[in-house]
C-alpha cells in the first residue's frame, strides 16, 4: 500500500467515525504518518469511505444516509427560495450518523436567508470558512431533531452569492455532481438511494 494510499485509508476513518470533512481529515491523517505533500485526492479519500463503510457500516449506513437526506430535504424544501443544494457526504452516498448536512444555499443577499430563520424562530450559529483568495464564506449552522436517528442532526447552510451557482455544478474528475438540487435529492431519495 502506497503511502497516500495509506492516508487515504486514515481520512476515511476519521471521516465515518468523527465526520470529518475530506479536507481536514486529509490533513490530520497526513500529519499522523508524518507526510504532507503525499496527500491524496478527494476522490481516492471517497473511494476509502466507500471501502471503509462496506467493511464497518454496511448494515447500518443506508438507514443513516436516508434519515440524513431526509433531514436535507425538510432544510431544502424551507429554503427552497434560495436555490438549495445537497453538497457533502450526504449527496455522495457516504454519510454516516456522524456526518454533518451541508447545504449550499445561492442567495441575491445573504442576510434574507439568516431573516428567514429567525424570522421562523429557528436558532442558528454564525461562523465563516476561509476561502483562499477570495472572501469568507458565511455559514448558518442550525441543529435539527431527527426522529429516525434518534438524535440531532447538524445542518450547516452555506451562503453563497446567486452568481457561484453557475461554478458550483461542475462535476468531478469521474463526471460526478459535487452536489444537487431539491428535485436531484427528490429522486434520490424515491429510488432508495
Amino acid at each position: 500500500m502506497s503511502v497516500s494510499e495509506e492516508i487515504a485509508a486514515a481520512a476515511a476513518r476519521l471521516v465515518v467515525e468523527e465526520g470529518m470533512e475530506y479536507a481536514a481529515a486529509k490533513r490530520k491523517a497526513g500529519r499522523d504518518h508524518g507526510r504532507r505533500a503525499e496527500l491524496p485526492s478527494n476522490e481516492e479519500v471517497e473511494d476509502a469511505v466507500r471501502e471503509h463503510i462496506q467493511l464497518f457500516c454496511a448494515d447500518t449506513q443506508p438507514a443513516e444516509l436516508r434519515a440524513l437526506r431526509e433531514v436535507a430535504l425538510l432544510w431544502m424544501q424551507r429554503l427552497a427560495a434560495f436555490r438549495p443544494h445537497l453538497a457533502g457526504a450526504a449527496w455522495r452516498g457516504t454519510a454516516t450518523r456522524h456526518s454533518a448536512v451541508l447545504i449550499d444555499l445561492y442567495c441575491d443577499d445573504a442576510k434574507a436567508a439568516e431573516i428567514a430563520l429567525v424570522n421562523a424562530g429557528e436558532p442558528y450559529d454564525s461562523g465563516a470558512v476561509d476561502r483562499p483568495g477570495r472572501e469568507p464564506l458565511n455559514v448558518l449552522s442550525v441543529a435539527t431533531p431527527s426522529r429516525a436517528l434518534g438524535e440531532p442532526v447538524t445542518v450547516h447552510l452555506s451562503l453563497h452569492d446567486h452568481d457561484d451557482l453557475r461554478g458550483a455544478l461542475k462535476p468531478d474528475a469521474r463526471g460526478r455532481s459535487w452536489r444537487g438540487d431539491l428535485a436531484a435529492l427528490q429522486r434520490l431519495l424515491a429510488e432508495g438511494a
